[in-house]
């Protein structure tokens, strides 16, 4: 069908291309039928009436690839779907097929185009617009309004392009977001966007997010991928192979690794999920590093595994000064046993340093009485005084120097070097860092925790020691690091041994039977003597606690 021209008065600010709003077209019986095809036949639609840019041909029809009317169906059947894609397959040009048709032949369907630059979003827009401006005038619906940033019609369907971000569409409501290349989205971005923002997009019954992008590093996209293809969340995932992409074979491949690198290429289009390159851990290893989703969370802590009687827990912590920038982090870790195994975690940039210890003393006591090795460089000093001196924690493990030995852990204070919890000095960091390596690599930590995961992705060398890349955390990294510094230690290995364990219980039950055997037996005043225990298991190590804390169980 051919485009009929329009009226000087019937187009939108002079653009000949486009109808503006309140023109009235008589259709003939042959437009209204192919207005009632294309409502319902998104594939069609797109063979029929779409059209592309060519950097040869220029304005070309849109020929789909099989793999992206599988995207398409996607989209349309289900309300959350995410893409991994290689890069330079297409996928900006589907997105914007299937936004096009949403918008045209929904009435109020709003749609939001995000990306990791607010620029990036404006272009997907513009060529959406394009596509639009060579659709037959009959097929469009009236120009309301037409900029850069966005556009509505007059069927009331919104589009806005914006970065990502938890202020792009904040208070809006939303029937498809779309978010192209998330994984290049700052990592702080993609926290506070799926904190802030998410919950109120995904909440309603038939609003629809679409995830596209190339892998980056282990972050909130990887996060979102593997729980997805393990049925952890409500997205279908849909991978495309490079190989999917025609034109694409073994001599192309072989050229574009020319070009690049084989680790460019394993990322960008074999779409493997690698960290940064120089991390302390393998990237092999770190590809196969484990998580799982806690048992009970809040915004701050996570739970993997409740307190086990007679389990021996290490909490190791880090410091900020909870003005929002570094966290405040610690793990709980059981050492009873290799694997060792991370079974909680805390982390909260906005913890002021006073509060902080009640938080560490009640989580310590309630895993059996945890030891609690402290970092006290700079504000740590006053977290591990409190817990000393004010709460009367008597875990805390102190520290003595030994002039070129360092710092050697000790069963409690008595000599004039000693000091309450370890500092962070170079040699601590180094045996630290190697020995976590070690420990990793070698499968002797369970982590359980994705945070932990995507900050040792971006865990890198940094002049002559390992630090987090620009741009991301090493919080709980460093309570990892003081956890592997804490192992080598003699006092640790004591600590842990079954023998000696066995023995000491040994004999204290003896000592306490001796004791109490001329007086017979002795009622606790407990009915049930698990009932004691049971209290600090579960729930009740979010909820009970005898002060409110924001930002705390």
């Amino acid at each position: 069908m051919k485009k009929v021209s329009l009226q000087k008065t019937e187009i939108y600010l002079g653009n000949p291309r486009l109808k503006r709003s309140g023109v009235n077209l008589e259709y003939t019986k042959d437009q209204l039928e192919e207005l009632t095809k294309c409502s319902k036949d998104l594939d069609y639609f797109c063979r029929t009436y779409m059209k592309i840019v060519n950097i040869d041909e220029g304005i070309v029809p849109l020929e789909l690839y099989d793999f992206q009317r599988d995207i398409m169906e996607s989209v349309v059947r289900n309300r959350f779907s995410i893409c991994k894609m290689p890069r330079q397959s297409g996928k900006t040009t589907t997105m914007v097929a299937v936004i096009l048709w949403f918008v045209l032949f929904n009435e109020s369907f709003n749609c939001a185009i995000l990306a990791n630059k607010a620029g990036t979003a404006r272009e997907i827009l513009g060529r959406l617009q394009m596509a639009y401006e060579w659709l037959p005038n009959w097929l469009q619906q009236g120009i309301v309004e037409w900029n850069k940033g966005s556009m509505e019609l007059e069927n009331g369907s919104k589009i806005m392009a914006s970065s990502t971000s938890s202020s792009a569409i904040r208070g809006g409501s939303f029937s498809l977001v779309y978010l192209d290349e998330f994984a290049f989205v700052p990592p702080e971005m993609q926290e506070e966007f799926f904190a802030s923002v998410y919950p109120t997009i995904s909440s309603g019954r038939t609003s629809r997010v679409m995830i596209t992008s190339t892998p980056k590093g282990m972050n909130m996209f990887y996060k979102l991928w593997v729980d997805a293809t393990e049925g952890r969340n409500e997205y279908t995932p849909i991978e495309v192979h490079w190989s999917d992409v025609p034109g694409r074979d073994e001599a192309w491949r072989e050229q574009t690794v020319k070009n690049t690198s084989e680790e460019q290429f394993r990322q960008e289009f074999e779409c493997e999920f690698l960290g940064s390159s120089n991390t302390l851990i393998n990237p092999s290893k770190l590809a196969q590093l484990a998580f799982h989703e806690p048992i009970h969370q809040n915004e701050n802590i996570k739970i993997w595994k409740e307190p086990t009687k007679h389990h021996i827990y290490a909490v190791n912590v880090d410091t900020s000064r909870g003005i929002g920038n570094d966290y405040s982090a610690f793990t709980v870790i059981d050492c009873t046993a290799v694997p060792y195994e991370v079974v909680c975690t805390y982390r909260s940039n906005i913890i002021s340093p006073m509060l902080y210890p009640n938080i560490i003393y009640d989580t310590a006591k309630r895993y059996n009485t945890a030891i609690v090795l402290v970092e006290i460089n700079d504000i740590g000093q006053q977290v591990a005084d409190i817990l000393h001196h004010d709460l009367e924690y008597e875990g805390i493990l102190t520290a003595e120097w030994k002039g070129r030995s360092g710092q050697l852990l000790t069963a409690g204070f008595g000599g004039k070097s000693q000091q309450l919890g370890v500092r962070t000095t170079k040699q601590l960091k180094r045996i630290g860092c190697a020995g976590i390596k070690t420990i990793i690599e070698n499968d002797r930590l369970i982590i359980n925790d994705f945070e932990i995961i995507k900050e040792l992705t971006a865990f890198v060398v940094r002049g002559t020691s390992y630090a987090a890349e620009e741009g991301y955390h090493d919080d709980l990294v460093m309570t990892l690091v003081l956890f592997s510094w804490l192992t080598n230690q003699e006092y640790f290995k004591e600590m842990t041994d079954i023998d000696i364990r066995k023995n000491l219980l040994q004999a204290n039950e003896q000592a306490i039977e001796d004791e109490l055997l001329p007086f017979g037996f002795i009622n606790n005043g407990y009915d049930d003597p698990e009932d004691d225990m049971n209290k600090y298991k579960g729930d009740s190590l979010l909820v009970q606690y005898p002060y409110e804390i924001e930002g705390s169980w």
